[in-house]
């Protein structure tokens, strides 16, 4: 954790999230998303075409990338899901779900999701 102080105002900074990425990644630009899911909801197995990292705001997540163990995620909290990489958690638990998503974009790209069979 870093911190300063200036008077009586002060920050500080903590890393949350250092997501170590498998192959340097053009961007051009970020696209942030404030996006709501519905108690119990779950997509489903899922992969992404970009790099996604984000934040719980509201509710709680069931989430597991891959064949690593699963972990609930609470407000506040951040992840990653890497491009082409099966997600197979994203899931709302027992309330409603808000959290943002970064999606980190090529020129021309959008963020797409696709679901498995």
């Amino acid at each position: 954790m870093e911190s300063a102080s200036r008077d009586d105002l002060s920050i500080s900074r903590v890393i949350e999230l250092n997501a170590v990425l498998e192959q340097q990644v053009e961007t051009s630009r970020v696209e942030a998303r404030r996006i709501r899911m519905s108690a119990g909801f779950a997509p489903g197995r899922h992969v992404h075409n970009g790099h996604v990292v984000g934040s719980v705001v509201r509710g709680t997540v069931l989430f597991q990338i891959g064949q690593q163990p699963s972990r609930v995620l609470l407000p506040g909290e951040v992840f990653y899901e890497p491009a082409a990489v099966p997600i197979y958690h994203f899931d709302a638990r027992d309330e409603d779900v808000e959290f943002l998503a970064f999606f980190l974009l090529r020129e021309g790209e959008t963020p797409e999701i696709t679901f498995a069979d």
